[in-house]
């Protein structure tokens, strides 16, 4: 018999494939410090992005698959940059006029411009927080500005002191001249203002830990590289900060190659290797831009799970990370759909399959019962033909296809009628426009109308599909698709839809059999 372990190192799923590559990278054996660390960064500059979360829901699938490979423990750590000095007010905030006086500064030393939390940078860390708890996800939460003014840092700023020269060798060359001429790894943060300077670094004294600076004054000042005094250039700090936690395995965009490559540089300077790491295809906005924390274009996750639920939100992420993809609300039916046909097929298929089907990386092997026939798309199209404005409308159609399921008993099923819904009255019904059919629509609508009402109550959506193919069969168009998109636009007003026969199951037959009626009494 095939162990599960022989049957994760067969898996070819690209979290297995990543999960693989670390194993062999650890030589199998666990770290000195105990565990495997994987990290996700996160620049709480702007509003928490799509993006970022995608990378710790990505980065929580390797994790998952490195742990069904072996019985190395694991951490992960969501590590927030939030020492950083904010360089500009983001577009998609209020009062910005609260964070314009204090542009420089750290973003845990600037005013939340939200009025909840103590600072800015405090703010956005809840914000993440908050969705990656909603996911469930198992995680270590650090603050850059806990970990340099606790001293945690300390020892390998000394060692970036140390090494200096190494280091500006590195970055040096990967500077526009203007730039180099003035650039140091370290930033100090003023005494006087406050403010995170992009100031020369005048002199470095090793044996006494300092640096020395002009500050915005005008006087020169010596500060310790130690104790929250300094914050290192973001690139070196990623560098600095693989060495100081060891870090087995980050992720990253495709953007920030050449970053990836400095900091491991620098990490190699400072005495280690580097995690193992994989790069992911940026995501795109409906206009096919790159989407950025600060425009806030593309979609937020609150955006997301309004319309849609966080499982499926989890399977987007999964899907060819190394493909560049829309994401945008037109992309959200499909993704649900797809995660309602792969959490259908993964109890009937067999434990070698199971691990190739992205649900199982949603939920960790333990994924839950689905209604797969009741689809976004056809919810949606429910919503249409029924005029319905509540969930309760909804279930009135829904129970009576599917006798014994309540909001009660069948949860995932209850938020997704919810979710279609909010989707189709903000996305679909702004945009429907049913139309008059034509001579030849017209005959095969009324030859359809007597197929149905031929038919009796309680028939199921494939005797119903039946009657649609037939009937189209029958009549002079093209071809079929025709027939298919003409039943979409003179009954849904809409250009595509759903498999007819569900359709009209979950509709009705003599709702349905109304439909066709009132469709054709419109005059031509």
């Amino acid at each position: 018999m095939t162990s599960e372990h022989d049957l994760a190192m067969a898996a070819k799923a690209w979290p297995f494939e990543e999960a693989k590559k670390l194993l062999a990278r650890l030589n199998g054996k666990t770290p000195e410090k105990g565990y495997a660390l994987f990290e996700t960064g996160y620049g709480p500059s702007g509003l928490p992005h799509i993006g970022t979360f995608g990378e710790v829901v990505r980065t929580t699938m390797v994790r998952r698959a490195f742990e069904r490979l072996c019985d190395i423990p694991t951490r992960l750590f969501a590590f927030s940059d939030d020492m950083d000095g904010l360089r500009k007010v983001p577009d998609n905030i209020p009062n910005a006029e609260l964070i314009r006086p204090h542009l420089g500064k750290p973003l845990t030393r600037i005013p939340d411009p939200f009025g909840t939390h103590e600072s800015f940078g405090h703010h956005n860390n809840a914000r993440l927080r908050g969705f990656l708890d909603s996911f469930g996800f198992e995680y270590e939460f650090q603050s850059s500005t806990d970990w340099y003014r606790s001293g945690r840092f300390d020892s390998t700023l000394l060692a970036v002191l140390r090494h200096y020269e190494e280091i500006m060798a590195v970055m040096l060359p990967s500077l526009r001249e203007e730039r180099a001429a003035t650039y140091s790894p370290f930033l100090p943060v003023s005494p006087a203002s406050g403010r995170v300077l992009q100031a020369p670094v005048l002199e470095t004294n090793v044996d006494a830990g300092t640096i020395v600076f002009e500050d915005e004054d005008g006087v020169k000042k010596e500060v310790p590289v130690t104790g929250g005094h300094v914050k290192l250039q973001w690139k070196p700090d990623w560098g600095m900060r693989w060495f100081a936690l060891d870090v087995d395995y980050e992720m990253s965009g495709k953007d920030l190659i050449p970053s990836v490559e400095l900091a491991r540089k620098i990490c190699k300077i400072l005495g280690k290797p580097g995690p193992e790491t994989f790069i992911y295809e940026l995501f795109l906005d409906d206009k096919g831009q790159k989407i950025s924390k600060s425009k806030g274009n593309g979609l937020s996750v609150e955006e997301w799970l309004t319309y849609a639920p966080a499982e499926s939100l989890a399977l987007f992420m999964h899907q060819k990370p190394k493909a560049a993809k829309r994401l945008y609300f037109d992309v959200i039916p499909r993704a649900v759909d797809d995660y309602l046909t792969f959490a259908g097929k993964f109890q009937d298929e067999d434990p070698a399959k199971r691990l190739e089907n992205p649900v199982w990386h949603i939920h960790r092997g333990a994924v839950p019962a689905v209604r797969a026939d009741l689809s976004f798309s056809l919810l949606l199209n429910l919503a249409g033909a029924a005029h319905a404005e509540t969930k309760a409308a909804m279930w009135g159609f829904i129970s009576r296809y599917a006798p014994g399921a309540t909001p009660e008993n069948a949860p995932f099923l209850d938020r997704l009628a919810a979710h279609a819904l909010h989707y189709y009255k903000d996305f679909v019904l702004p945009t429907k426009r049913t139309r008059a059919p034509d001579a030849i629509e017209r005959a095969a609508l009324a030859d359809l109308l007597g197929a149905l009402e031929a038919l009796p109550e309680g028939s199921k959506a494939e005797v119903f599909q039946t009657a649609v193919y037939e009937v189209g069969k029958r009549h002079a168009f093209p071809e079929l698709k025709a027939w298919f998109s003409a039943l979409y636009e003179v009954l849904l007003g809409q250009t595509t839809g759903p498999r007819m026969g569900s359709f009209i199951e979950l509709y009705g037959l003599a709702e349905t059999r109304a439909l066709i009626q009132e469709a054709l009494a419109r005059p031509s």
